[in-house]
């Protein structure tokens, strides 16, 4: 059973695509890219770097998790699958080359090769209720649960998220004509739209705004299945483990829409905690209700007891909005 499913049956309350999301639509995400680990060692070599499970991810799941520094602050978060190659890790494009360079560093003596894969796939997304009819024309068994993956050698492999969305990963040689293929049957869509919808479900996405901000539950990461605290030892691992220990998280991220446009590593202030900037976006995208939705990390007791403003003291008003999951 993957990370995720775990996550989802103790966590995350079900789901549907929120209000104004397209009913049925295909994208290109260009805005994500991949690291392919492959060799006999990658699996116990990831175990020892990565905070999810790597262990319970198999040839038909995939986890969330998070590359952290020894200081336990996200370098990158990632969808983690596995397929015959080996194991891909699905990241923000911009973070590639920086992530390859650092955890390549700990390779040493292992049998394992770290490669960019951004150029060998491309990263897609699906959703709607024609999106499953569509891809079976594409790949023979399209997973059901959240967290699963299927693969076909030479086509890719796709990953069914929790709200129901596919996440596909393509072999670059084969994806134009995938893509053309799914076009007939599912509107294209920018790339926008999948963030917004990400957003919405409270999956982030660190990205070189926010690099080595957040430890993994700033960012809700345990609660969707990213953080293993059953594991051993990895990079950052004492940090994050301390503080699950300790009890509250004190800053947390939410969901939230401000009339204003915003963007990934804006402040935020607190009205309760005066002019120092108290937290930070993680992600934010045009809504179709209008301003932008986002994800900010903020205290969580200015959350509860305070106003909470974009970019200033007294700059635009952050109005919080539920999350698919409860926030301890």
């Amino acid at each position: 059973m993957s990370s995720l499913q775990d996550a989802d049956r103790r966590t995350m309350r079900d789901a549907a695509l929120p209000a104004g999301a397209p009913g049925d639509f295909v994208a290109t995400l260009a805005h994500l890219g991949a690291l392919r680990f492959s060799g006999e060692d990658a699996q116990a070599f990831l175990q020892g770097q990565l905070s999810c499970d790597v262990e319970r991810v198999g040839p038909r799941s995939s986890s969330y998790g998070a590359y952290c520094s020894p200081k336990g602050r996200m370098i990158a978060n990632f969808l983690l699958l596995r397929d015959d190659a080996g194991f891909a890790m699905v990241l923000s494009s911009d973070l590639v080359p920086a992530v390859q360079k650092q955890i390549s560093k700990f390779v040493l003596r292992s049998k394992v090769k770290v490669s960019d894969a951004s150029q060998a796939v491309v990263l897609a997304g699906a959703a709607g209720v024609q999106a499953g009819r569509a891809l079976a024309g594409i790949f023979p068994e399209v997973p059901e649960a959240p967290g699963e993956v299927r693969s076909v050698p030479g086509t890719g492999a796709i990953v069914r998220l929790k709200d129901g969305r596919w996440l596909l990963v393509l072999d670059a040689k084969e994806a134009a004509a995938a893509l053309h293929g799914l076009e007939r049957h599912l509107a294209p869509a920018d790339a926008s739209v999948w963030r917004w919808l990400d957003i919405r479900g409270g999956v982030p996405l660190v990205t070189a705004a926010t690099q080595d901000q957040f430890i993994p539950q700033m960012a809700n990461l345990e609660l969707i299945g990213g953080v293993s605290f059953e594991k051993g030892c990895y990079t950052g691992q004492e940090v994050v483990a301390r503080t699950q220990h300790l009890g509250k998280v004190k800053r947390r991220m939410f969901l939230a829409n401000v009339a204003v446009a915003a963007q990934a590593g804006d402040t935020t202030y607190s009205e309760d905690l005066g002019e120092q900037a108290s937290g930070m976006v993680m992600n934010a995208e045009p809504s179709p209700d209008g301003g932008y939705d986002l994800l900010a990390v903020v205290h969580a007791a200015s959350r509860e007891r305070s106003t909470v403003h974009l970019k200033a003291p007294d700059g635009p008003v952050l109005r919080f909005l539920a999350l698919p999951y409860a926030v301890a």
